[in-house]
Order: structure tokens, then C-alpha cells, then sequence
């Protein structure tokens, strides 16, 4: 598949505050109107083992979620699953009152029966019952973003995002995406209601959903991408990825994320931690100086 890029550079004339590395990773217009950083952060991982519980250190997942916004991140992605309910409640603890330009994403259409199990609901009375839950936590009276975090077989996809609509008509919900979607999905979802983002697991080590990736920079949708360094697994890719990493006195997570923002300018990546090091870590990587034909190489190489 043809790969399209755009170029990212750390010159001192690149765009973006020197005291907000993020802004450095460029913007995207969610909906054409809601401009977000492109280097966005996912907040599954303040919660605790299992992604289930109360994060192992309180303070620090709250310094976490601050330290991202000081460094210049004005999006965030959630989910009433991730906790459950935990996630969302820390998010309003450490931020409310938000910044005006601060962006939350949240999701709905799981049940959480223990650490590590996830199972897909989206019976309408859920997902329903989902929002309002997700509304209160996060203590706001509109979500900007709403993503439907599967399609359950078991009902009509109209009327799963029927509920989502509806919140739209309601002024509750501001834009919807969807949640690891194939193509047709997408297409058959922009059928009953318009549809702004999707969010599917993509990273230089696993690009199984490349073809909806291309689509959605077509379409011009952002593709919000979970997991983008593979867990920190990239270093498997070869030989040339640590020798560029090396090379450049980075790592290759840094590299790794580099290259999904080189890759096109619809990509939202959304590296989680809970930890301020390593977020810090992440975000510097908005700020790397790495030519295109170094980025082709990469894409060979995985």
C-alpha cells in the first residue's frame, strides 16, 4: 500500500511552544472544527493491575494527567471500562475545572467482570446508562467525543449508535467515533450517522489495520491509534530501528512514535503511562529531528 507522510523536524523555527512539546506534533481538526494535538494521551494505564482498581499510586497518576496538559496535550482518551469508572473519575480530579481548549474523549460498550476481562455490551439500555454514568464522573454536560468501543454483533449497529445519535440531537455529545473497526464497518456506521474518528491498535510493529488507516486519510477521519508502541515491543523489528535510535540518542518507543506522526497527518497517537518519566519521554518524541528518507526506511524495515 502506498504510504504518504508529511515531514516533522525540531528545528528551533518548528511550530509549537518550546514549554509545550506536544503542540510540536502538529494539530487535527476532529469534525473539521475541534482542533486537538496530534500527540494526545490515553489514560487506561492510571488505573490499576488488570487495568481494574485504583491505580497503584494515587498521586502519581495525578500528576501524571497534570504534567500532560503542562506539556502542552489538549487530548485525552478514556473510557467508562477502564477501571471501570476509575479512569473518568481521576481525569475530573486531576483537571476539573478543564482548560477551555482540553479535549476528552470516552468510550462505552463493555462490562468489566474482574482484572483483565473484558466483555462487549452494546444493548441500547447499556450504552445509555454508559453515558450518563461517563457524564457525571467526568462532570461536564457535553462530551466531545463519544466512541462506541465495540460493535456487539448481538444488536443492530443502528441501534447501538441510535443511542449515540440521539445524544448528538440532544446536545449531549458533540462528535462519535468507533472503537477496532474493519472498512466496511466504517462505511455501514456513516450510513446512519456521521462519524469523525476511529480508533483501532496500530504501530509500526503491528499495522494489521492498514487499510482502514488509508481509509480514514481519505476520508479525512482521525485514526486515534491505541497501543502505538506495541507495549513497548518495538525493539523486535531489527537491527536498523536500535541503530536509529542510537544514532539519534532516543529510544526506539520515541522512533516508534516519530514515525506514526511522520506516517500521516490523520493519525492521533495515544501512548498511555502512569508515570511522569515516562511520559515525558513520550512526548519528547513531537520534537524529533528525523529526515523522511530514514522514515522509509522504517517502514521497510517493519
Amino acid at each position: 500500500m502506498a504510504i504518504k507522510a508529511h515531514s516533522i523536524s525540531s528545528s528551533t523555527e518548528a511550530s509549537g511552544d518550546v514549554a509545550k512539546p506536544a503542540t510540536r506534533s502538529g494539530t487535527f481538526q476532529i469534525g473539521g472544527e475541534l482542533p486537538v494535538t496530534r500527540l494526545g494521551f490515553g489514560a487506561m494505564r492510571i488505573t490499576g493491575k488488570g487495568i481494574w482498581g485504583e491505580p497503584a499510586d494515587h498521586d502519581e497518576a495525578i500528576r501524571v494527567l497534570r504534567r500532560a496538559v503542562d506539556l502542552g496535550i489538549n487530548f485525552i482518551d478514556t473510557a467508562d471500562s477502564y477501571g471501570p469508572e476509575v479512569s473518568e473519575r481521576l481525569i475530573a480530579e486531576a483537571l476539573y475545572p478543564y482548560p477551555d481548549d482540553l479535549v476528552i474523549a470516552t468510550k462505552a460498550g463493555f462490562d468489566r467482570p474482574g482484572p483483565n476481562k473484558w466483555t462487549v455490551n452494546g444493548d441500547p439500555k447499556h450504552l445509555r446508562q454508559a453515558f450518563e454514568g461517563s457524564i457525571r464522573r467526568l462532570r461536564v454536560d457535553r462530551i466531545d467525543l463519544y466512541q462506541l468501543h465495540r460493535i456487539d454483533s448481538r444488536f443492530p449497529l443502528e441501534d447501538q449508535l441510535g443511542v449515540f445519535k440521539d445524544l448528538v440531537d440532544e446536545g449531549k455529545v458533540r462528535y462519535v467515533g468507533l472503537s477496532e473497526v474493519t472498512v466496511p464497518q466504517i462505511e455501514h456506521a456513516r450510513k446512519i450517522m456521521p462519524i469523525v474518528t476511529v480508533q483501532n491498535k496500530y504501530s509500526l510493529a503491528d499495522r494489521t489495520y492498514e487499510d482502514v488507516l488509508d481509509y480514514c486519510e481519505r476520508e479525512q477521519l482521525g485514526f486515534i491509534s491505541w497501543n502505538p508502541i506495541n507495549a513497548g515491543n518495538i525493539g523486535g523489528l531489527g537491527a536498523r530501528l536500535n541503530d536509529l535510535a542510537k544514532y539519534h540518542g532516543i529510544t526506539t518507543a520515541q522512533l516508534a512514535l516519530a514515525w506514526l506522526l511522520w506516517r500521516t497527518p490523520v493519525m492521533l497517537p495515544i501512548p498511555g503511562t502512569s508515570r511522569v518519566a515516562h511520559l515525558e519521554e513520550n512526548v519528547a518524541a513531537a520534537t524529533l529531528n528525523l529526515g523522511e528518507p530514514e522514515f522509509r526506511e522504517l517502514t521497510d524495515a517493519a
